[in-house]
């Protein structure tokens, strides 16, 4: 984790806020001393009905197809 004082927070505010959109963890400092982190926020998961949606929209799969297939590409020895 890496700090920064407040007068960088100030004056160079842009940047710090993109080191942490990226995934840094930044301590803010004042006088020496940690007063505050700043991190990002994280993505916003997927809600129930988007995964339905997602799952309904896939392609029909024959498992006894699929099976033949693998075991014509793969050894089995593996």
């Amino acid at each position: 984790m890496s700090s920064v004082t407040i007068r960088e927070l100030r004056n160079r505010g842009g940047s710090v806020v993109d080191r942490a959109a990226r995934g840094e963890q930044i301590t803010i400092t004042r006088d020496g001393a940690p007063v505050a982190e700043l991190h990002a926020i994280p993505a916003a998961g997927v809600t129930a009905e988007a995964l339905l949606a997602r799952w309904r929209a896939l392609p029909h799969v024959d498992p006894v197809a699929l099976r033949a297939d693998v075991d014509e590409i793969l050894s089995v020895e593996l």
